[in-house]
């Protein structure tokens, strides 16, 4: 089975006419309980609910407290490679956006490492293009071995693989898989993605699945908000994290919800998605399953992430540059999108310990049970 067929099963589904007739009752009757279904996650992403957006955040927050206290994991992103084969028509690294193609050497990763590494970071996201021919599965795997002299945790987002290229990253260290759908809808997907291997939805689709397969030790699911109707994304990426949890039970699930960050000759389509909006899927996410992560990125500026952290949030980037290799050299013209600048860890220490809450840069360990000397 693949989660598509979860998908198929809402194909005919008229979700606007379902919102139009959630009541204030049924929103309400949703949130006293304990355990969500699907259509409590339906009620909850209603426009009705807006109205109850406090009394859902209270209990976001309650469950958050219960379940994490008010400790965050502090990450960054490490750009490697920006060559890309897709031509995605949101997307600033698409193979026709004119920006400059960099790929970093081994040497040049290593350094990347040490100035991540001297801001006291443990927990790195590796991310490159998606060209297999120019960023292969043996050099991705080199650079995350390379990187495990530095950091006890390594996540990916990178290019969609197979079963045997994600074991081949997890015998070389990598222990994380980030893959966003960017949009559930088939149709809006194949729209704004017009050629390239990433015009394959049921791929990219299936490949937290694979990752799973593969032995990766946390999944991160989201949709770029903004491509469709976030009400649609939104519950698609919570039934999504349902799916994998439940065939794959030792997974740790983190659920994000970034917003898309539009560029010069950026596609002209894109949809609304107002503080409000993303807040409400946060809450949603939360109240469904309330021991999954909440990640949220430097998309959003860090008064924003002040005022949602409460609600469940428990990953939260740092140090943030979208340049390849752009913590340890100067340049500044392979970014994907422009970061909020106000995002380095002074500030964002700061932010979370005037809100009464600390930061923590690791949070786990790999442990080798051959290796004696740990014990």
């Amino acid at each position: 089975m693949s989660f598509y067929e979860v998908i198929e099963q809402y194909k005919d589904f008229d979700f606007d006419k379902y919102w139009e007739n959630v009541t204030d009752y049924d929103v309400l009757r949703s949130l006293e309980k304990d355990k969500l279904d699907h259509n409590d996650v339906l009620n909850l992403l209603s426009p009705t609910a807006e109205k109850h957006l406090e009394a859902m955040a209270q209990k976001a927050h309650r469950i958050s407290i219960q379940n994490f206290g008010r400790a965050l994991t502090l990450y960054t992103p490490m750009y490697i490679a920006n060559y890309c084969e897709n031509h995605c028509v949101y997307c600033g690294y698409n193979c026709h956006s004119g920006i400059k193609r960099k790929k970093l050497s081994m040497k040049e990763i290593d350094k990347e490492c040490q100035a991540i590494a001297e801001q006291g970071f443990k927990h790195i996201l590796i991310l490159t293009g998606e060209s297999e021919n120019m960023s292969s599965v043996e050099y991705i795997g080199e650079a995350v071995n390379l990187s495990t002299k530095y950091f006890p945790s390594i996540g990916i987002e990178v290019y969609p693989m197979s079963v045997e290229g994600y074991k081949h990253l997890v015998e070389n260290g990598a222990e994380g898989l980030t893959v966003y759908q960017e949009t559930y809808n088939e149709e809006m997907y194949k729209k704004v993605h017009i050629k390239g291997p990433k015009a394959n939805y049921k791929w990219r689709l299936d490949a937290p699945e694979r990752g799973a397969k593969a032995g990766m030790r946390t999944l991160t699911l989201g949709a770029l908000l903004g491509l469709y109707k976030w009400r649609t994304d939104a519950f698609f990426t919570i039934l999504h994290g349902e799916y994998l949890k439940d065939h794959y039970p030792y997974i740790e699930l983190s659920y994000s919800a970034p917003r898309i960050r539009p560029f010069k000759g950026c596609f002209e389509g894109l949809m609304e998605v107002t503080d409000t909006n993303m807040v409400q899927a946060m809450l949603v996410m939360r109240l469904f399953d309330p021991h999954a992560g909440l990640n949220v990125s430097t998309r959003e500026n860090l008064e924003t992430r002040k005022h949602i952290i409460p609600f469940g949030v428990t990953k939260l980037s740092a140090g943030v540059s979208t340049d390849v290799g752009g913590h340890s050299q100067n340049e500044h013209d392979t970014a994907q999108f422009e970061p909020n600048h106000d995002c380095e860890v002074p500030e964002v220490t700061a932010m979370l310990k005037e809100i009464g809450y600390q930061h923590v840069f690791k949070d786990w360990e790999r442990f080798d049970y051959t290796d004696r000397s740990q014990k």
